[in-house]
């Protein structure tokens, strides 16, 4: 079976990361990726990445918005840094 193809990050917001987002869940993604660049904060990405047992170029692609972290990689990320990054539940308007 495929894969579906969806768009980056990077692609549902209009000026990544800065915003806005054209929907909800481009929005957690560019939030993630801001709770995720505050986290690392004066760490280089190389060494936030050893940190958090990983991958600096897995680290980058989520930074950038060119990917999207599945939860084995946002738990390493939360642990790794001792930080909440997921935002949270948004109720929808």
């Amino acid at each position: 079976m495929s894969r579906t193809m969806r768009l980056k990050p990077n692609e549902l917001v209009t000026a990544w990361p800065d915003g806005p987002a054209r929907d909800a869940i481009g929005e957690v993604a560019r939030v993630f990726a801001g709770n995720l660049r505050q986290a690392i904060g004066s760490r280089s990405i190389r060494s936030a990445a050893e940190t958090c047992g990983m991958n600096h170029a897995t680290l980058i692609g989520i930074l950038e918005g060119r990917a999207w972290p599945d939860m084995e990689t946002i738990a390493k990320l939360e642990r790794g840094l001792d930080a909440a990054l997921w935002p949270g539940h948004t109720p929808r308007l």
